[in-house]
């Protein structure tokens, strides 16, 4: 296959992690019953060329992202962190009542509320249906939208140029990059900033994140990568801040060459990627072998727990969670259920594995001996809030980096 950033010819496939569901697409009882769920191949590739580590089956973004269950309001530390964002930009960018923020992907609206407490004009774009009618009812203005070269010249024509385009975990979504980034230079103001905030690739090699891949995420990125990127549309990144939500992300701020002062963290973040073996193909082989191992060791351990005769649940519904779960082959015969925050998870089946979904109370309730937490990139969170059932003995078993017991 080709690269999507560079379109190099025939990139370094090193992990296969087979065919799977679609992994935010839940079933109800009566799907589970008589629905077949497609499934698509997940194949992971390394392009030398410009950096990229990118999925090779493009599922459509129609079949993806029209009608979506994740929301951004049910994660404390999302809120948390939206507030960080809002205020950390409003004073380093100078933005006032006069100045417009986008926020590509903006889901129902959660982070734009924190930039409109801070007095800023706000537009959030959202292709899916029913989470952008959530955004709107809460008042935040909404495009209901995939973001394209032409949705940019749409919202430039009706709303302005925008000061600030915010993407946050959106572009790594992105099957064609380019139309893509051409929007983002359409729409984007003489001396505004593109903010573009993704999982950091060096996490993902080095905390061994492989169940972060799944068909939505079509692109894992690094400094270098974006860097090559965006030189080919007359931008430059120009700074880039690493955060932890998401296990480990970074916030890339890209505007027109010179229109910023380059900050010394991109050359540095550069050698770094370097330094930790980003740019060769035997880091990304090492990782298969790990995430090989990773499979092994948790198999390993649920199979133990159930013939000691414990019982097994776990902890979130996340993309993630069902990665691991139908790579690892995990269905209700080790685990038997899980607990999820989401009403709109809840009384569903997870994609492939089915497993029922239920509130998190169940596990106070019931009283499951170990809990698999699928959710890991909000451990503390989760731990925090299931106190009582680690009080009363309850055990969770944390799959990533490595597999291990929290009593």
């Amino acid at each position: 296959m080709d690269c999507r950033f560079c379109r190099q010819k025939d990139i370094f496939k090193f992990l296969e992690l087979g065919t799977m569901a679609l992994a935010n697409s839940f079933l109800t009882a009566d799907e589970l019953a008589s629905v077949k769920e497609p499934a698509y191949p997940l194949d992971v590739y390394f392009c030398e060329a410009c950096g990229l580590v990118q999925i090779g089956y493009a599922v459509p973004p129609d079949a993806l992202f029209k009608e979506y269950i994740y929301f951004s309001s049910t994660s404390d530390l999302v809120h948390r962190h939206a507030a960080y964002l809002a205020q950390s930009f409003q004073k380093r960018f100078a933005l006032t009542e006069d100045s417009l923020v986008v926020e590509i992907a903006s889901n129902d609206g959660t982070v734009l509320k924190y930039f409109k407490q801070e007095g800023v004009n706000v537009l959030g774009v959202e292709p899916a249906g029913n989470i952008a009618k959530v955004a709107v009812e809460a008042g935040i203005r909404t495009h209901n939208d995939f973001f394209h070269a032409e949705t940019a010249r749409i919202l430039k024509e009706s709303h302005g140029s925008a000061d600030v385009i915010l993407g946050r975990h959106v572009f790594a979504h992105v099957p064609e990059i380019h139309g893509f980034v051409e929007g983002l230079s359409t729409l984007l103001a003489p001396g505004g900033v593109v903010a573009i905030e993704a999982p950091y690739l060096i996490d993902f090699v080095e905390k061994n994140e492989f169940d972060t891949v799944y068909h939505e995420h079509y692109s894992y990125l690094s400094v270098r990568a974006m860097s090559n990127l965006f030189e080919q549309y007359g931008m430059e990144l120009f700074d880039a801040e690493r955060v932890a939500i998401h296990g480990g992300s970074i916030i890339y701020f890209i505007g027109r060459k010179g229109a910023h002062d380059i900050s010394p963290n991109v050359s540095r973040l550069i050698e770094e990627e370097i330094a930790r073996g980003l740019d060769r193909k035997e880091t990304y082989v090492a990782f298969a072998q790990r995430t090989a191992a990773l499979k092994d060791d948790l198999l390993k351990l649920l199979h133990g727990l159930k013939e000691s005769g414990k019982r097994v649940a776990a902890y979130g519904a996340p993309a993630k969670g069902n990665t691991l779960l139908n790579y690892c082959g995990i269905s209700t015969d080790l685990v038997e259920y899980t607990v999820d925050k989401s009403p709109h998870k809840q009384n569903l089946y997870t994609p492939g594995t089915h497993l029922p979904v239920y509130h998190p109370d169940r596990l106070a309730q019931d009283m499951p001996d170990y809990v698999l937490l699928l959710a890991w990139n909000f451990a503390e969170e989760i731990l925090e809030q299931q106190a009582e059932y680690r009080r009363r003995g309850g055990k969770f078993i944390v799959p990533i980096p490595a597999v291990r017991v929290i009593e």
